[in-house]
């Protein structure tokens, strides 16, 4: 499954009432539409400067993991309705001592699309190889500045060879399994420019997809500048030049066109809340869902599901929560 060309498909598709008619048949006929999250460990190694890890308060809060029974019950519960798997979301899951376990149960449940999230740090050939063996697709990673001192500035306790390291073995990797890899860079008005030497600080053959996407207030965090007004009259040159370099090298781009259409109405937005699934060891989906009694089926007959899939056949968009900064990048495929 490309799961890049169903975002595609989703941004092509204008219609929400089509959208939302789909999701209903899916989730009518048992098939698979959710895109589950799964956080199976509350911790991380680095303290990022635009992350909400370096709000002590909030870390504290940021408690338990899953033990290996747990976990299969997870597994049983909504791995078989999970279009794709995505392995860490707020947090950092090599931290998790049974991660390839966690692999093996979204291909057990045949989970089309299995993802990683990741500062790579952690990461090591071996490692890369043993998710790779028990079915991974992908490694997303988590990058905050092309050069060392910027990335290190950044993602404060990481270390710029060891993040190299990790992408010298997926370069090696890459010619016996096939996967991808795909790296997130989080932009603002300090980080930006750097971009332009992107190309010279990481080997096109490393990865396959590049995702740019701007600050966001995320929390507490100890970098909060997110006023990124004074980029707007040089993001389009510099993403240009990018996205012809992505394009020579086969990597799909993930961007926006400009900063201005951020603000703008995101119509691909509007299923983000019907299908995305959210799980750590202190929440699973929707609150109130008992998953160690419940089945998926039997909670959502309960919270009638169904009916609110359907109902939003019929509503305005002006009706239905739009998140505008989900979502809101082209995605170009070459």
């Amino acid at each position: 499954m490309d799961i890049y060309k169903l975002l595609q498909l989703n941004r092509k598709i204008k219609s929400h009432r089509i959208k939302f008619f789909g999701l209903y048949l899916l989730h009518k006929f048992n098939k698979r539409y959710l895109a589950v999250n799964l956080d199976p460990v509350m911790a991380c190694n680095l303290r990022c400067k635009m992350c909400y890890f370096t709000d002590e308060d909030y870390v504290k809060t940021l408690k338990g993991q899953f033990n290996d029974e747990d976990l299969n019950l997870v597994a049983k519960t909504i791995f078989k309705r999970a279009l794709k798997l995505q392995i860490g979301c707020g947090t950092e899951p090599t931290l998790y001592k049974n991660l390839v376990n966690v692999v093996e149960l979204g291909k057990k449940y045949n989970v089309p699309y299995i993802s990683i999230t990741t500062n790579a740090n952690l990461l090591t050939e071996e490692k890369i190889e043993a998710l790779l063996k028990a079915g991974l697709n992908e490694f997303t990673i988590s990058l905050h500045g092309v050069t060392k001192e910027s990335y290190e500035g950044f993602m404060k306790k990481a270390s710029y060879e060891k993040f190299h390291n990790a992408f010298n073995a997926f370069k090696k990797l890459k010619e016996s399994y096939d996967f991808k890899v795909r790296i997130n860079y989080t932009f603002n008005k300090d980080n930006f420019y750097e971009l332009s030497e992107f190309f010279n600080h990481f080997n096109a053959k490393s990865f396959d997809i590049l995702q740019i996407r701007p600050i966001q207030k995320i929390g507490n965090t100890e970098y909060n500048d997110f006023d990124i007004s004074s980029l707007v009259t040089d993001y389009p040159s510099l993403i240009q030049s990018i996205r012809e370099t992505c394009v020579s090298n086969n990597i799909i781009l993930m961007a926006p066109n400009s900063i201005s259409t951020l603000n703008s109405e995101n119509q691909s937005s509007f299923i983000f809340n019907y299908t995305f699934c959210y799980i750590s060891p202190g929440k699973f989906w929707k609150e109130g869902f008992n998953w160690r009694e419940d089945s998926f089926n039997q909670y959502s007959k309960k919270i009638g599901w169904s009916k609110s899939l359907f109902s939003n056949v019929f509503k305005s968009k002006t009706e239905l929560n739009s998140l505008s900064n989900r979502l809101n990048y082209e995605i170009e495929l070459n």
